[in-house]
């Protein structure tokens, strides 16, 4: 592995260690809401500009990189071996500390590979997911802690595209979202019983199974299929593991994975293609839901118990459509959502509570962004499909800096950028960039 690592990047590990720092250690990151509270990011960098380190990697992946102290984790494919892996990287020089081979096949589509779920770590253990069933765990010395298929375990899955939800780790569990058709997909799944969707939570320790609790839906066909990762929100002093696939939103009992609400549908007319991707994100006691194929968003009330009635809506956005998301999953930052709609190639700053847009810029560029956004200092980090990255001011929307970070490939980039210890990681296809201001 060749790596790039500039002089004071020794220096900046020391000053970005401070107190206030935080770890991105799934998916969403620390507030599990696309945003970070720690300041002083780079606002103009490029490949030669502003890099602490940049590291080969043996493939691509739209998993997003995960950060705890002085350890990157980045889930990805080794190309030259047909191989899923799992690799850890030294966030002080981009120094590759361990890679392990976790299984054998990359692929069931073009569209994405078995290893675009994200890592999760509880700084104990790291935890990676695969598509074709694997899920995995190592402690920060790259040593094996456990293993399990979840296919082996509980059944085929039943997805028509690549399977791609996230591991959560929260208050002590690990939690996967399973969420998929009732009938087998292009020869997928059980053809002798229904293909069951569920919670699934297991101690990270060890991978024993806590619970599992079988999730029903109404939804039909593809609609029953669901990409998006599990989210934990606090609502009137208690937890809950909100799941969103199937035509429905759910909350769960994050100790039993026992329903305590639902809310659904935006699909009443079972339109059988409306499989769902974003996850869904929380703030000022609403949830916000992206319903698929750029249909509204719904801005639910948290708190709920049962079945919830229309009165939970705070509000839907209508019109032309602008504030819809059929990919990225929105952020939450500054008191505000963020939503990138990458089909109209815009994204929009929206109240929470009323759904008054404060402002909508269009994206630059004709390719596609389906990278969540990153709301840091400010600021927004925006990355599409051929890698080039937008920085815009968060406050009016204005575009501060354009850059590409690597050159077009077959495998599009969809890694979301994350902010960790007063560093960006930015993941491309062939490069994993470690950016930061130089030290003073």
């Amino acid at each position: 592995m060749k790596r790039i690592v500039l002089a004071w990047s020794i220096v900046l590990l020391v000053n970005a260690g401070k107190l206030d720092a935080e770890n991105w250690p799934q998916f969403r990151g620390p507030q599990f809401n696309g945003s970070t509270t720690e300041t002083g990011f780079p606002t103009t960098f490029s490949t030669t500009e502003n890099v602490v380190w940049a590291a080969e990697l043996p493939g691509g992946s739209a998993a997003t990189p995960v950060v705890w102290d002085n350890h990157v984790f980045i889930s990805t494919i080794d190309e030259s071996k047909r191989t899923l892996c799992a690799v850890a990287y030294d966030r002080a020089t981009g120094k590759q500390l361990w890679k392990q081979d976790v299984a054998e096949g990359v692929r069931q589509d073009s569209r994405s590979n078995y290893a675009s779920p994200s890592p999760a770590t509880d700084g104990k253990v790291v935890v990676f997911f695969y598509g074709q069933g694997s899920l995995v765990a190592y402690d920060f010395a790259g040593k094996p802690k456990w293993s399990r298929d979840l296919q082996k375990d509980f059944g085929e899955f039943a997805f028509q595209w690549t399977f791609s939800s996230s591991p959560l780790i929260y208050d002590g569990r690990l939690f996967m979202q399973v969420l998929q058709r009732d009938v087998p997909a292009r020869g997928r799944g059980r053809a002798d019983q229904p293909n069951e969707s569920y919670l699934l939570a297991l101690d990270p320790a060890t991978g024993d199974v806590l619970f599992r609790q079988v999730r029903a839906s109404q939804a039909v066909q593809e609609s029953r299929e669901s990409f998006a990762t599990p989210l934990p929100i606090r609502v009137n002093g208690h937890d809950e593991i909100v799941l969103i696939g199937g035509d429905d939103m759910t909350g769960h009992d994050p100790t039993t994975g026992k329903e305590l609400w639902r809310w659904g549908t935006w699909n009443p007319d079972r339109i059988p293609h409306w499989r769902h991707v974003p996850s869904p994100v929380y703030g000022d006691n609403v949830l916000l839901v992206c319903a698929p194929k750029g249909d509204p968003i719904y801005a639910i009330k948290a708190g709920g118990t049962g079945q919830l009635s229309d009165e939970s809506i705070a509000w839907v956005s209508r019109g032309e459509r602008t504030i819809s998301a059929d990919v990225p999953t929105p952020a939450f930052y500054d008191g505000d959502f963020f939503v990138l709609n990458e089909g109209r190639k815009v994204i929009s700053r929206v109240k929470p509570t009323t759904g008054e847009i404060v402002w909508t810029m269009r994206t630059p560029g004709t390719d596609k962004f389906e990278a969540s956004p990153l709301l840091a200092d400010g600021k927004i980090y925006l990355i599409n499909f051929v890698s080039n990255v937008v920085v815009m001011d968060a406050s009016d929307g204005k575009i501060l800096h354009e850059v590409a970070m690597d050159e077009p490939h077959d495998e599009a980039c969809r890694s979301s950028i994350v902010a960790s210890h007063g560093q960006l990681f930015v993941k491309t296809p062939t490069k994993l960039f470690c950016l930061a201001k130089p030290s003073r």
